[in-house]
Formats: C-alpha cells, structure tokens, sequence
C-alpha cells in the first residue's frame, strides 16, 4: 500500500509534468516537477517516521523526526532559490507540491473500491 501511493504520486508528478509542459511551457512543466519531487519526498519522510514507531530503534525515528521538523523551512528556502534563479512558474511549483495527497487519496479510493479479502 504505502509503495503504491509513491508510485501513483510520481506517476502523477511525471503525467502532470508533461501535460503542463505541452500545454503552458518549460517553465510550468518544470516547476510542476520540482513542486512534485518535493511532495513525494516528503512522503518517504513520513513513511519513514511510521516505521520508526514500529521500530525499537530510537536513532532512526528521531533522526526521521528531526527531517520532517526542518523540511519546511528548507524546502521554503529551496524552491525560493529555484524559481528566482531559473525563472519556473511559482503556482506550478504549489501545485506540484500537491502531488502525494492526490497519491493518497487516489489510493484510499483504491483500497475502498477494491478491499483486500
């Protein structure tokens, strides 16, 4: 379950990338990408965090913890440098960002729609 909401979110990074790069340019399919690579690993940071609980290892979640803690700040400051520099659409780079909750919901439909027996 948890590989298949990667899978659908790069699936859907990629597909909203390219469309956005027909339909409005470089710069958009770009930024959707860069929002989207964001987004997914922001995902394996909480994945991480959940195998921490299960785990009797205190490093592991606390350096997962830590990650998840400091990521805003500097993926605020990252994708403030990419833009400024490179010039990428800043509302593609948001909605990219949005990439691993339609991964998520697109798998709880999965999981209702299709419920394991």
């Amino acid at each position: 379950m948890l590989n298949r909401m990667t899978l659908i979110g790069a699936v859907l990074g990629v597909a909203g990338a390219l469309a956005l790069l027909v339909l409005r340019g470089p710069r958009w399919g770009g930024g959707f990408l860069v929002g989207a690579a964001f987004s997914l690993l922001s995902l394996e940071w909480w994945k991480a965090i959940g195998r921490g609980l299960g785990s009797s290892e205190k490093g592991s979640m606390l350096g997962s913890a830590t990650l998840l803690f400091l990521r805003l700040p500097v993926v605020v400051a990252i994708v403030y440098v990419i833009v400024r520099i490179s010039g990428i659409a800043s509302g593609a780079v948001v909605a990219g960002l949005l990439v691993s909750t339609a991964g998520i919901v697109l798998e709880v439909l999965y999981e209702a729609a299709f419920p394991k027996r």
